[in-house]
């Protein structure tokens, strides 16, 4: 029971490991590509929500491929983490 145990804490902390590492890595490209201060800078310059979410639609669809399917894997990486997190968190429910 105790090899159980183990391989479901392994096999658990890898895909908490393996998301936020793939995470990281699409974050580390976006910032390389990406002048991020200037783009954080110029949404917060604007008032209303409508118009930043219209600002971060617009340079998203202008910028390169390789930055849009990486923010893609970021989001998915990140919806993927906190997936894990969240079943690694959950209490488990053990059956006789």
């Amino acid at each position: 029971m105790r090899r159980v145990r183990a391989i479901h804490l392994l096999r658990a902390v890898s895909s908490i490991a393996l998301s936020a590492m793939l995470l990281l890595l699409a974050l580390y490209t976006i910032g390389r590509e990406v002048w991020v201060s200037k783009v954080v800078e110029n949404v917060l310059a604007l008032a209303n929500p409508s118009s930043m979410l219209a600002y971060l639609a617009s340079a998203f669809l202008h910028t390169d491929l390789l930055v849009q399917v990486v923010s893609v894997i970021a989001v998915f990486a990140t919806v993927w983490l906190a997936r894990e997190l969240a079943r690694a968190m959950a209490p488990s429910t053990h059956f006789a």
